[in-house]
């Protein structure tokens, strides 16, 4: 695909940071020296929902971009878009070779119906349902524990299968990478036995993780700021028991966001 014809338009990235997609997306921005302009919503004040953000992805879901007169959203759509049409952008993050960028396809399209799945419903029935007033589903979580439990063997037997340092053996990260990391960062607000729990047997993908980290930094961490941030107020809430109070501060801090 050739590189879009140069725009004065800064490219704008709608997005919230305790989405686990607007992430990744960000992080691929910043890596790659894209200069783009970060338009924050937060959701927790439902920006998301307004008819001016409708225009731009009818759906109301975080992220989208606009470049120029061109509008997207899907964070996998994003990801390609901008790794073909933006100059400069290393070809280990979307390979040119067509094989390899099918394999990294066929890796995006698993996540939503795998790990992704897993992954969001199970953090939206524990620790977000008290704090949110969210009635919460015992049944939907404990499937979705399942789900995601498979999906890290999954990731570790076939993704991560041989000796390559990142998916499908590569020795650099791909938007797969990137993308299924983010995602599984969003584990951090667990509480900690339960996060040990779920990832200690996974060696491979603790491992692949750290790999992720090292290869965006200081851009990884910087962009993972506010959830880890919001880890710490899940750990105080914890300690001290909830109350109005608490429950009211948390959730002006810690939306719902998935």
């Amino acid at each position: 695909m050739e590189n879009r014809k140069t725009n004065t338009m800064k490219l704008k990235v709608y997005a919230d940071r305790l989405s686990q997609p607007s992430r990744a997306v960000i992080i691929f921005c910043k890596v790659n020296g894209i200069d783009f302009e970060e338009i924050k919503l937060d959701i927790s004040k439902r920006q998301h929902l307004s008819p001016e953000f409708k225009e731009i992805n009818p759906m109301a879901q975080v992220p989208a971009i606009v470049d120029g007169r061109f509008r997207l959203f899907e964070s996998h759509s994003i990801l390609i878009y901008i790794a073909c049409a933006f100059p400069g952008v290393l070809d280990h993050w979307y390979p040119a070779d067509l094989f390899r960028r099918a394999k990294i396809n066929s890796v995006l399209d698993w996540h939503h119906s795998n790990l992704r799945r897993g992954a969001t419903t199970y953090v939206q029935n524990t620790v977000l349902g008290p704090v949110l007033g969210i009635q919460m589903n015992p049944q939907a979580a404990a499937e979705a524990r399942k789900l995601l439990s498979s999906s890290l063997s999954k990731i570790e037997t076939v993704w991560l299968k041989g000796n390559g340092r990142f998916l499908l053996g590569g020795r650099q990260p791909s938007i797969a990478d990137l993308s299924l990391v983010c995602e599984i960062m969003q584990l951090e607000v667990l509480d900690e036995k339960d996060h040990i729990d779920i990832l200690g047997p996974h060696k491979k993908v603790q491992q692949w993780i750290e790999n992720t980290r090292s290869a965006t930094e200081p851009h990884f961490d910087e962009v993972h700021r506010l959830l880890y941030r919001a880890k710490e107020r899940f750990q105080e809430r914890r300690l001290k028991g909830l109350d109005s109070e608490a429950e009211s501060s948390f959730k002006k801090v810690l939306p719902s966001k998935m």
